[in-house]
């Protein structure tokens, strides 16, 4: 059985998804697509933490179907933005555990990521899938990865 790594940027994934298709992910579906017969040696689901008691029931969700939910402090700057990433975070846990797996598995449609899946497949000789949503997922990432999978119908919730 080939060994599993998941990684998710949940913000990415709410907002890609909320735009293309007014919709969520639905991360059971996710989780038994991507993990189908195959163990799962670490599933990561980064999001941001704004203390919002819905926020913390949906990360218990995640952590109920076998997430491990890292969180980062929401930001607001004084000039309205908001600052959130965990792509350094992601990138650092991907190297980390990819040397005890065969397939890593990201779901997140930005394009930053190119930089990383072509280090995981190369270098380190990683099967990587990229989950995301097809008009809104960066090309060059779709070409890094192994194999990319839409974020579709089949994979939000009704």
């Amino acid at each position: 059985m080939k060994k599993v790594l998941l990684l998710v940027d949940v913000q990415n994934v709410y907002y890609t998804t909320r735009q293309a298709y007014q919709r969520h992910l639905n991360y059971n579906k996710l989780w038994a697509k991507s993990t189908e017969n195959r163990q799962v040696v670490k599933a990561i689901a980064y999001a941001i933490d704004r203390g919002d008691p819905k926020q913390q029931e949906f990360q218990n969700i995640l952590r109920a179907i076998g997430f491990e939910v890292k969180l980062k402090p929401f930001i607001q700057r004084a000039d309205g933005s908001a600052k959130g990433d965990w792509d350094v975070g992601i990138t650092i846990d991907a190297m980390e555990y990819a040397a005890d797996v065969d397939i890593v598995v990201l779901v997140s449609g930005d394009g930053d990521f190119d930089v990383l899946v072509k280090k995981l497949s190369g270098d380190k000789e990683k099967w990587v899938e990229v989950y995301g949503v097809p008009e809104l997922t960066s090309v060059t990432l779709m070409q890094a990865a192994s194999q990319y999978f839409p974020i579709d119908a089949d994979l939000l919730m009704s």
